[in-house]
């Protein structure tokens, strides 16, 4: 029997001063981790990735965003995430800034970073090794990347697409 197969978004803010929200997640997947705040997508009602990435803002965030307010920065598909599903992310960085800290969710509590703050968070492994590297050195432009999650608890990635000044590299 395969694994299910989850679609979501992850919303990369900033606030004025460049630092990155995160999420402290009071729920699994990753309890207990600093995370970019997102959600699944509602694949039964047909909901896009934009439209998802608007939705997650005004739920979690309180935010009312277009989809001109979100920038696709980037795609992971992770196969095997933990040997229980198969994930496949939209990462958006939001355009408007944030002026102060969301109050906290059911999903978490929230927190600013700077990108060094960063490397000191708790955060899923696969995030501090892989995506946040990709995320920061493609900021402005995209990626595509894919993880093979191993049974003995290892990835194997490979970047698939990568455009940091409107060209493409495979």
């Amino acid at each position: 029997m395969g694994l299910p197969h989850h679609i979501a978004t992850l919303l990369y803010c900033f606030d004025e001063t460049d630092r990155v929200l995160l999420m402290r997640r009071s729920r699994e997947p990753n309890r207990g981790l600093f995370s970019p705040p997102g959600g699944k997508l509602k694949t039964h009602e047909g909901e896009s990735p934009h439209a998802c990435a608007c939705r997650e803002a005004g739920e979690e965030l309180g935010l009312r965003l277009s989809p001109d307010d979100c920038r696709l920065a980037g795609i992971v598909s992770e196969r095997a995430y933990e040997g229980q599903a198969h994930w496949l992310m939209f990462l958006f960085e939001v355009r408007p800034r944030l002026k102060s800290l969301p109050p906290p969710h059911e999903e978490g509590a929230f927190h600013f970073a700077t990108k060094d703050e960063l490397d000191a968070l708790p955060t899923p492994s696969s995030d501090r090794e892989h995506i946040w590297p990709l995320f920061w050195s493609h900021r402005g432009g995209y990626f595509a990347a894919r993880c093979e999650c191993l049974e003995d608890g290892s990835q194997q990635w490979t970047l698939e697409e990568s455009r940091h000044d409107g060209s493409c590299v495979h």
